[in-house]
């Protein structure tokens, strides 16, 4: 089957999930704690599978890693859903099943309409492909936390009766359930975020095939690298000596978040979109 084709089936199947898990958890009015049907949780394992197919042609089509931000997103977004997928199994995700699968409907073709810069360097290294991996993984794991924040404010909303409707309360657990898990989200990442900041800085020429030093650009993506880590570590800080929850957590994660998307992806768009580097 041709790839654009794969990449078809894999949004259709994407979006069609999220439409129904939208129905039966956002749109329904359900106020009270129910169990999903076994299916639910492998409902997403044919859409992953094949968008690692298209992932991994799109990547490894030549004898080199072509990881443009095209590339960047879509992998980030298969990490995400896997994550979210696999994590589903143990804590309790209801409610994150629609934005996750909107997202990955909307970033699944980026590949397509999004251009190639070239062949990454040093793809030979496997010192470059862990540090790669390992800044990818703390990518997905922020972007989960990011919508689980968002999902809390949203639970915050509906319990105070601030939104439009209160319905739906039962697809949420219990608010301190949210927390504790998003925390859990957030301490994950930022370990792999330190490894990835460390790696890149502390072993650039091994890396890169160049020592670290700061241009327009590159100091710009590393600032605000920096300024995440420096933000989740102080949340993380503020979370065990302190006690920061609620909203504060969720400003916290949010603001953190988009520093790390600042950083490497607004940098890239810069670099190939605008730039054409």
């Amino acid at each position: 089957m041709p790839t654009t084709l794969l990449y078809l089936l894999t949004l259709t199947l994407y979006a069609a999930l999220g439409f129904y898990f939208w129905r039966t958890r956002w749109h329904a009015d359900t106020t009270s704690a129910w169990s999903p049907p076994l299916w639910e949780k492998f409902a997403l394992l044919l859409p992953l599978l094949l968008h690692g197919v298209v992932l991994q042609q799109s990547l490894l089509g030549s004898d080199s890693i072509q990881m443009g931000i095209g590339n960047a997103i879509s992998a980030i977004t298969w990490l995400t859903v896997m994550i979210y997928w696999l994590a589903n199994f143990r804590y309790p995700l209801e409610g994150m099943q629609a934005p996750v699968l909107a997202i990955a409907t909307v970033f699944t073709l980026f590949p397509l309409v999004l251009p190639e810069s070239g062949a990454l360097p040093n793809t030979g290294s496997t010192a470059f492909v862990a540090h790669m991996l390992v800044a990818i993984l703390a990518y997905s794991l922020f972007t989960i936390a990011a919508l689980h924040a968002a999902l809390m404010w949203v639970f915050e909303r509906r319990l105070h009766g601030k939104g439009r409707a209160t319905g739906g309360l039962g697809i949420f657990p219990p608010l301190l359930t949210m927390e504790k898990l998003l925390f859990t989200l957030i301490g994950a990442g930022f370990v792999l975020l330190t490894l990835a900041l460390g790696s890149g800085i502390l072993f650039s020429e091994e890396l890169f095939g160049k020592p670290f030093h700061f241009s327009h650009f590159t100091s710009h993506k590393t600032v605000f690298a920096l300024l995440s880590w420096l933000i989740f570590g102080i949340l993380l800080g503020g979370r065990q000596f302190y006690g920061w929850r609620g909203r504060i957590a969720i400003r916290w994660t949010l603001t953190g978040f988009a520093m790390l998307f600042l950083a490497y992806l607004g940098s890239k768009f810069v670099l190939e979109i605008l730039l054409h580097r």
